[in-house]
């Protein structure tokens, strides 16, 4: 059981970072991985044909800009796909956040805008499979509402 993020570019590494911390919570593995769905389409071929040995997984992408990363990885990908694009402003956000919505038919991408609802969907994807996980995801739940 893991989880796989795949970034568009070394710069969005510190944003990934912010993912893998609510990972840790839940004691879920995480690697990042970057290869640009633009720059380098057969690096990213490769890297979705090894992630499909792989199980139980998910991968969450993280591209700014034009997001090509996270539909091309759901082309392929046998496991769930999450994009999480990074942005820095509502303006950067408004004009980036249509390329991770609209993708063709039969490439299911998953759009969560923040990072730790990335990263706990994650987990409840997971944890269908992993009754270990389901009990962490259940106190994280009621930890959250304890607030309230």
């Amino acid at each position: 059981m893991k989880t796989t993020l795949l970034l568009g570019s070394k710069s969005d590494t510190e944003f990934a970072e912010k993912i893998g911390k609510v990972l840790d919570e839940f004691e879920i593995p995480w690697e990042i991985i970057v290869a640009s769905a633009h720059k380098v389409p057969e690096k990213v071929a490769q890297i979705v044909d090894e992630l499909n040995k792989e199980t139980p997984q998910v991968v969450i992408t993280i591209a700014g800009m034009s997001n090509g990363l996270g539909g091309v990885v759901a082309g392929g990908c046998v496991h769930p796909v999450i994009t999480c694009p990074p942005h820095e402003s509502l303006e950067e956000y408004m004009v980036d956040v249509h390329s991770s919505l609209r993708m063709p038919s039969d490439v299911p991408v998953m759009t969560v805008l923040n990072y730790k609802n990335a990263a706990i969907a994650a987990a409840k994807i997971l944890a269908e499979s992993n009754p270990d996980l389901q009990e962490r995801v259940q106190r994280r739940i009621e930890a959250v509402k304890a607030k309230y």
